[in-house]
């Protein structure tokens, strides 16, 4: 059965104006990001509960406008990187990524280990900085790269570092979004974080890469996180503790040189 994107118009609160046309445009955005893999514009209208020819127009507007394009294989619309691009022309994104790829230099350095910067859009986690490992061999992660919150180590570093009310907004965006799926694991391994001060877990996505994940403060708690995907060298060249240690030093310079606020999501 056809199920409405999460944010949808059906199930976002009532507005006091409409625009049926936006609002469609709107949905295919926003369930086109929630998407790694290219979607058919038959498949974007059985998801959205909708018909193919109320689609049609948006389609070819957003492809027109540079939002979304065929994929490689010409099997389906992708997002492009436009939206991102917009996002990160936001003076609060702009000033944090000024005052963290210094810092992300000087990491990569001292550690051998590639990082990267995320921020929280919505329900999922964004990549907006990155920078390679000085070594010949490393591991890095695209610039744009979306997943769910509760499917990174970032998430829970970023809830474990909000303020109560926050986190209670965050609770409720997560289970509208993912209906019952437990959130019990989530809020634990939050609570693990703050106690810590940082995250350590093995990738649940790629074998041999252990997460070491600390929080960016600003005014209002946790505005970002920045990531060493530490790869395991032979020999090894910084041990992973030592990684930790320069990761946590990193993460206070950053934020003691941003303090900024991000908009939320």
């Amino acid at each position: 059965m056809p199920t409405k994107a999460a944010s949808s118009g059906k199930d976002a609160p009532e507005s006091k104006y409409r625009a049926p046309a936006l609002e469609k445009g709107l949905d295919i955005l926003e369930l086109m990001a929630r998407h790694s893999h290219p979607i058919k514009a038959s498949q974007m209208a059985e998801t959205l509960g909708r018909s193919l020819s109320e689609l049609f127009r948006m389609i070819q507007v957003l492809e027109y406008r540079g939002f979304i394009g065929l994929s490689d294989n010409k099997e389906g619309y992708v997002l492009t990187n436009k939206l991102f691009t917009l996002g990160m022309s936001q003076p609060p994104i702009q000033s944090l990524v000024q005052a963290a790829l210094p810092v992300m230099n000087e990491l990569a350095l001292k550690t051998s280990q590639s990082c990267h910067l995320v921020v929280a859009s919505d329900d999922q986690i964004v990549v907006i900085a990155r920078v390679e490992s000085t070594s010949d061999i490393g591991f890095a992660v695209r610039l744009g790269y979306r997943r769910g919150v509760r499917d990174t180590t970032s998430g829970p570093v970023l809830f474990a570092f909000q303020p109560e009310n926050r986190k209670a907004e965050w609770l409720e965006r997560l289970e509208k979004s993912e209906g019952k799926r437990p959130i019990a694991k989530f809020v634990e391994m939050a609570e693990e974080i703050a106690g810590r001060g940082y995250a350590k877990a093995h990738s649940d996505f790629i074998e041999g890469v252990t997460d070491l994940t600390a929080p960016i403060m600003g005014k209002s708690g946790a505005e970002a996180t920045i990531t060493i995907p530490y790869v395991y060298y032979r020999p090894v060249i910084c041990p992973i503790n030592v990684a930790a240690e320069h990761l946590i030093a990193a993460a206070h310079q950053i934020s003691a040189g941003y303090q900024g606020t991000m908009p939320i999501a």
